[in-house]
């Protein structure tokens, strides 16, 4: 029986419709592009004609901040993606078609002239797709920003941190302003102003104020009070504007300060001796007992519920000869504890007075050297601690001088220094400083400078920079003055690579 074999149907392929170009004649699909070519399409066809071939960019030339429609202004460099985004967003019409490619064309720095050159595609009907290249001009005009516009113009801040010590010198405001420019914490201010006994500083939002004193209450003992005063009220939608004060007052103790604790407060915080010498300032008073070098920090909350001020400060200190000193072998981190025989620098010669006296600086000191301290004995301080100290059973423990740090007599000039400090550029108050208030704020500056040298502790905080000249030549300056020797300078000298080498946009003391 036979069998019969399937037979398979295979349709020819469809053939495409073919037809002429109605302007040129050449044979195009006509399924897809109708009656025309691409290329006379092309010609006939411009999918760009909606959008806008030049345009104006808005800069701030005071902070280089490009104005993004309607308010807010944004940072961008030149041919940066953040300035192609601005430059696309500007076009009008270019949100109905497809971006390809978009990309800066050079033109001279100077000319305040932009180009981008923008590839773009659109269907033009049932599956063609037309893509075209199109340039776009922009000109660059400036427009000073609002924040700008409030740097410079009185009564626009919002809030106001009013930083306040009630001390005759400086030093702790220097040792502040040092803390501010190492963080950058001055960063959101519109102005910083100088007043006599502190510092300002302005700024066009609450919040930036408010990050300022978590700033301060971080490094130094600060008591922050809190006011606001209205300036205007909408009675239609009951909203307010305030303006908003703190005051932040520093604790008036600073360092190297001879102190009286009252004796309870002594005895609380771990039974420390209640005459004592102030050797920090961080975020609380750090304390410390000569004697016996015992230690005790006072928080700042603790210090404004029972406040006391400074016996003596470093303008009471004067300079005495190391006659005798003896180690006692007890030592508590840098300090070594010793016994010391010490005569006034102003009697040698004129009378054999001499002190006896424990201090905590067995270390560094040795006989013939020059040591600042404070002289107790027959000085009459007018505070009540002491009265009361004098009166009660620790009265025998008095010494009749207290030794606070070594004296150096620097024979170098102080402008030789191959370092420098960063300032922050202040406003001054409505009254220039008188002159010798004006004396008085370079000498407490060249104090911060030789505690600077001295203390590496306080060093170690704070941000220092190399002088205005070549590192080979302050290589070679460093090496010659090892070489002579010089005694009195030996241990004020800081190591180069501790210095930094950023000057920008600050200002510098020389």
């Amino acid at each position: 029986m036979e069998v019969d074999t399937p037979v398979h149907f295979t349709p020819a392929p469809k053939s495409a419709a073919t037809i002429l170009c109605a302007d040129c004649g050449a044979p195009v699909d006509g399924t897809i592009s109708g009656a025309f070519c691409y290329d006379c399409i092309k010609l006939q066809t411009d999918v760009t004609g909606g959008v806008q071939r030049d345009a104006t960019l808005h800069m701030c030339r005071d902070c280089d901040r490009w104005l993004s429609p309607p308010t807010s202004w944004v940072v961008a460099s030149l041919e940066s993606r953040e300035l192609l985004a601005l430059c696309l967003k500007k076009l009008r019409g270019l949100n109905k078609l497809r971006i390809i490619d978009a990309s800066f064309i050079w033109t001279e720095p100077h000319s305040r002239r932009i180009k981008v050159k923008i590839t773009v595609q659109q269907e033009i009907s049932e599956g063609a797709i037309m893509q075209q290249s199109f340039e776009v001009e922009y000109v660059q005009n400036y427009h000073q920003c609002p924040d700008c516009a409030k740097s410079y113009t009185h009564n626009t801040w919002r809030a106001v941190v009013q930083i306040r010590q009630k001390v005759p010198h400086k030093r702790t405001f220097l040792y502040l302003e040092q803390l501010i420019l190492k963080h950058g914490a001055h960063k959101d201010t519109i102005n910083i102003k100088e007043v006599h006994d502190g510092i300002d500083f302005y700024f066009a939002q609450r919040n930036h104020a408010e990050g300022f004193v978590d700033f301060l209450k971080n490094v130094v003992p600060v008591h922050v009070k809190k006011s606001q005063e209205l300036i205007s009220m909408d009675i239609h939608t009951s909203t307010r504007s305030y303006k908003f004060s703190y005051s932040a007052e520093l604790v008036p103790i600073c360092k190297d300060d001879l102190v009286v604790l009252p004796i309870p407060l002594a005895k609380k915080v771990g039974n420390i001796s209640a005459l004592t010498l102030c050797h920090r300032i961080g975020t609380s008073i750090s304390l410390l007992d000569p004697t016996t070098l015992q230690t005790a920090d006072i928080s700042t909350d603790i210090y404004w519920r029972s406040q006391f001020r400074s016996l003596a400060d470093i303008q009471d200190l004067a300079e005495f000869i190391v006659l005798d000193i003896e180690p006692l072998g007890v030592q508590k981190g840098r300090y070594f504890l010793a016994e010391a025989t010490v005569a006034r620098a102003s009697d040698l010669g004129n009378n054999e007075q001499t002190y006896y006296t424990k201090t905590h600086l067995g270390g560094i000191l040795h006989v013939g050297d020059s040591v600042m301290g404070y002289h107790l004995s027959g000085t009459n301080f007018n505070n009540p601690l002491f009265d009361v100290l004098e009166e009660s059973k620790h009265a025998s423990t008095i010494p009749d001088v207290v030794l606070v740090k070594k004296h150096y007599a620097r024979k170098k000039k102080n402008n030789n220094r191959k370092w420098r400090l960063k300032r922050i550029a202040k406003e001054e108050g409505e009254m220039l400083p008188r002159k010798q208030d004006q004396e008085r704020m370079e000498r407490d500056f060249e104090l911060f400078l030789r505690d600077v040298e001295e203390d590496s502790e306080l060093r170690s905080g704070l941000a220092l920079y190399k002088a205005q000249q070549e590192k080979k030549q302050a290589e070679d300056a460093m090496e010659v003055e090892s070489t002579i020797g010089d005694d009195d300078d030996q241990g004020l000298e800081i190591p180069l690579e501790q210095l930094l080498d950023d000057f920008e946009d600050m200002t510098m003391h020389e």
